[in-house]
């Protein structure tokens, strides 16, 4: 349990600080891995990218910004231009107007998934539910066979129907979604009429491959893409990380003080 805790610490002081080094670092060689079993996502994933796959960006956002940011439409462009964001490092914690740091809105999906922590998987007859260490969040993907609403409420997390492509694919689409997240820590709006395709693809027994497209004809020109790594982490139980601050000091944000020291 100790190693435990001073792993998540130091996750959540990487978060902080912007840094992508606990995903992007160059790691050994990992041993070959037992098969994939069938159908099966249970277990904890942990962020990790594979050497030469992805870079420091995936600490804040999908895609390079600098090489192939997403493709905005005049809209979309103008709701970009109103952000102001800390996680790039062009806003102080107390000039920030993300609303996941001075508000404890939820993060939305997919933006959820640039927490440093883990996720779990736990899968029934009827569903499959996401956990995410952060903040408790859980999403409810259905599993029966039910269609996407056409007019479904308007959620942080939106409503989610999912499916069995093969084997190894799990396919999911969610729709439904109200307008006060972010796409990602840098601010990229989007509306309600986003649709969040993931794909988890198991390779094996330890790793994990996530598919994200988004589509939102109102924000992004055309979709926005990116893939995400994962690997298993048998050991590991969620623990309880909380947005309302009770694992850092925000006194001195919440006052608006510039003189608070990440």
């Amino acid at each position: 349990m100790r190693s435990r805790l001073a792993a998540l610490t130091l996750a959540a002081v990487f978060a902080l600080s912007a840094s992508a080094t606990l995903f992007s670092q160059a790691a050994p060689k990992p041993a070959a891995s037992a098969p994939a079993p069938a159908k099966d996502l249970t277990g904890v994933w942990m962020m990790r990218n594979p050497p030469g796959k992805n870079g420091p960006w995936t600490n804040y956002t999908y895609t390079d910004p600098m090489k192939s940011p997403p493709s905005l439409t005049e809209w979309g462009q103008a709701q970009f231009k109103l952000a102001k964001d800390s996680n790039g490092g062009n806003y102080t914690l107390d000039q920030t107007n993300d609303p996941v740091l001075t508000k404890c809105y939820p993060p939305g999906v997919p933006r959820v998934y640039f927490h440093p922590y883990p996720f779990e998987v736990v899968q029934t007859p009827k569903q499959t539910l996401l956990i995410y260490e952060y903040d408790h969040w859980m999403r409810r993907v259905a599993t029966d066979g039910r269609a996407l609403p056409t007019d479904p409420d308007l959620l942080w997390m939106g409503t989610s129907v999912g499916k069995w492509v093969d084997d190894h694919n799990f396919q999911v689409e969610t729709v439904g979604f109200n307008e006060k997240t972010w796409l990602d820590r840098l601010g990229h709006a989007h509306s309600d009429q986003l649709k969040v395709t993931e794909n988890f693809r198991r390779l094996d027994r330890d790793h994990l491959e996530l598919d994200i497209k988004m589509e939102d004809p109102k924000a992004l020109a055309k979709p926005w893409v990116t893939t995400f790594y994962y690997e298993n982490r048998p050991n590991w139980e969620l623990g309880e990380i909380s947005c309302s601050g009770d694992y850092l000091d925000w006194s001195q944000v919440e006052k608006g003080g510039r003189d608070y020291k990440r």
